[in-house]
């Protein structure tokens, strides 16, 4: 939900600046968060049918790592390469890979499966190492979805901000396409092991409407995921407006770890943050990812986050089958 004067949530957020705050370097930052995240689904719901991975806990070893890799940031660097990313789903799992392959655990990365020349069957996301005789295959995806207004049991009800998809479809596709590549004959043909476990890692956030009560308990996702908010444009004076707080139009690949920048450039008020949603919203109907930011001495950081959308999103989201 939006922060309010009178009850400020708790929030992912909060907990994110007590353990990794002192990490700087955004691409660190956004490592860590896919690492420390709690996954989006719930692997002990019976539904998932045990093809949902589990948390696994960041140990002590890897903490060290990541504030060593803060420090230096040059491996990692050169593994992300020069290329400028476009897409978040992509940077998600080059960082992901750099991660299995300093962890020694990387066989394949991006693994394509075709039948023939012209028949491309699916990818692996990663093929983890589990032995001299057997492969782990984990399909991973980063996502972000609102909650329409409809049955918030409903996995379909949660859609991606420019209403293209859902999690309840984004679910079916990995348990009924993507998780079955490791049987297909060309993939039984192509590889030296056997894939003797295939499991789904989804990490990202979840947006509830600002003036609606969060579920306290949803089927199939863990209880503590990351939260935000959402917001039709002509609803923001519910949003808070008190002098040490600002919003922030988040870049796309700055989506996954809460924000945090040794500066204030281009931090908005509320009136700000408005006419400069205004004026997008006129030619793009895309929602736009906003982070509430605190001011601090030499600094400034994330304390919530959301979606804030054009008038008409509302209506496209209820009338979406």
């Amino acid at each position: 939900m939006a922060p309010t004067d009178t009850q400020p949530p708790l929030t992912y957020q909060a907990y994110f600046e007590r353990r990794w705050g002192g990490l700087r370097h955004a691409r660190v930052r956004a490592l860590a968060w896919l690492l420390d995240s709690p996954n989006l689904l719930d692997a002990a719901d019976p539904g998932w049918h045990a093809q949902v991975m589990a948390q696994v806990p960041v140990t002590a070893d890897v903490e060290r790592w990541l504030f060593a890799l803060d420090h230096d940031p040059s491996a990692l660097n050169t593994a992300m390469g020069e290329r400028v990313f476009t897409r978040l789903g992509l940077y998600a799992e080059k960082l992901m890979a750099f991660y299995f392959r300093e962890q020694g655990r990387l066989v394949e990365h991006g693994m394509q499966i075709r039948a023939n020349r012209n028949d491309t069957v699916g990818e692996f996301d990663f093929l983890l190492d589990c032995g001299p005789d057997a492969l782990e295959h984990i399909e991973f995806a980063t996502k972000f979805y609102l909650l329409r207004p409809a049955d918030p049991h409903d996995l379909d009800a949660l859609v991606g901000p420019n209403l293209a998809d859902s999690l309840g479809a984004k679910m079916r596709k990995i348990m009924e396409r993507q998780l079955m590549l490791g049987q297909h004959p060309a993939a039984l043909a192509l590889l030296d092991r056997p894939v003797v476990r295939a499991q789904a890692l989804v990490k990202g956030w979840l947006f509830y409407a600002h003036d609606s009560v969060v579920p306290e308990a949803r089927p199939g996702i863990t209880p503590a995921h990351c939260r935000g908010f959402w917001c039709p444009i002509d609803a923001m004076d519910a949003l808070i407006d008190i002098p040490d707080l600002g919003y922030l139009m988040l870049p796309k690949m700055q989506w996954l770890a809460p924000y945090r920048a040794t500066n204030d450039a281009g931090v908005l008020t509320r009136a700000g943050l408005h006419a400069a949603l205004s004026a997008q919203f006129e030619t793009s109907g895309s929602p736009v990812l906003v982070a509430v930011v605190r001011q601090q001495p030499g600094y400034v950081v994330e304390v919530d986050r959301g979606f804030i959308v054009p008038a008409q999103w509302r209506d496209k989201a209820l009338t979406l089958r």
